[in-house]
């Protein structure tokens, strides 16, 4: 089977409530090479990991994270939901994984409707702890064009969810590495045209062996799923 990045989304959340540590921990245990999260800020502009703009569909209560401070998330999820800082140690420390080489993972970090303030935050959180070399960074255009900004080398996945491609004057802005596309979007042409552009591909979120599969016959460069197991295990012919 050919190498493929294997990319652990919000960590395992079909074990651990997603975009946890106990989630984060596991994916990363489980075989992945990078975990993926998401990171917005409290209304004291703490970066912590949650995708929704509320807390409702995890935690039950409908309140938007952006209008809450650190402490009343802390409280009202009985600590369940990380910051970044909090993420950063758990996947920067040594974990023995399914290889048991005692490496680390790397680290994808989306940011879901980040304004550029929250952008420099986060990119200076990543810098602060030790983590800017093994961090990359996805999302749309306006907040990846806010990355470059931030951090003129940083590592870019530039999030893409149509068949027309990228315009080349915002490319040679955001200069990403990669281009990261929702899995069904993904065709032989699609792949040979962004590695002959010279991009790497990346993808989001199959989970059936199938469609795993299916892209790796394509030809993808990585893939994030919420199954890191079966991903695993369908790279190692198995």
């Amino acid at each position: 089977m050919r190498a493929v990045t294997a990319v652990a989304h919000r960590g395992d959340p079909y074990r651990f409530r997603e975009n946890t540590l106990p989630s984060l921990r596991s994916g990363l245990a489980r075989g992945a090479d990078a975990v993926e999260f998401d990171v917005r800020l409290t209304r004291d502009g703490v970066p912590v990991l949650l995708h929704d703009r509320t807390l409702k569909r995890l935690w039950g209560h409908d309140r938007p994270v952006s209008g809450l401070s650190a402490a009343e998330v802390r409280e009202i999820t009985g600590n369940g939901v990380p910051t970044l800082v909090e993420a950063l140690a758990v996947l920067t420390a040594p974990t023995s994984g399914e290889s048991g080489n005692g490496s680390q993972g790397r680290i994808m970090i989306d940011l879901p409707d980040a304004t550029p303030e929250a952008v420099r935050t986060v990119v200076g959180v990543v810098r602060d702890c030790g983590a800017a070399d093994r961090a990359y960074y996805c999302a749309g255009a306006t907040a990846m064009l806010a990355v470059r900004a931030a951090d003129p080398g940083a590592e870019i996945a530039l999030t893409w969810t149509t068949l027309a491609p990228p315009r080349p004057a915002l490319l040679d802005v955001i200069r990403p590495r990669w281009l990261n596309y929702r899995f069904g979007l993904i065709s032989r042409e699609l792949a040979t045209r962004v590695h002959r552009d010279g991009y790497l591909l990346s993808v989001w979120t199959p989970d059936t062996r199938r469609s795993m599969l299916r892209l790796l016959d394509l030809g993808v460069d990585s893939i994030t799923t919420n199954r890191i197991d079966a991903l695993c295990a369908v790279r190692r012919g198995s």
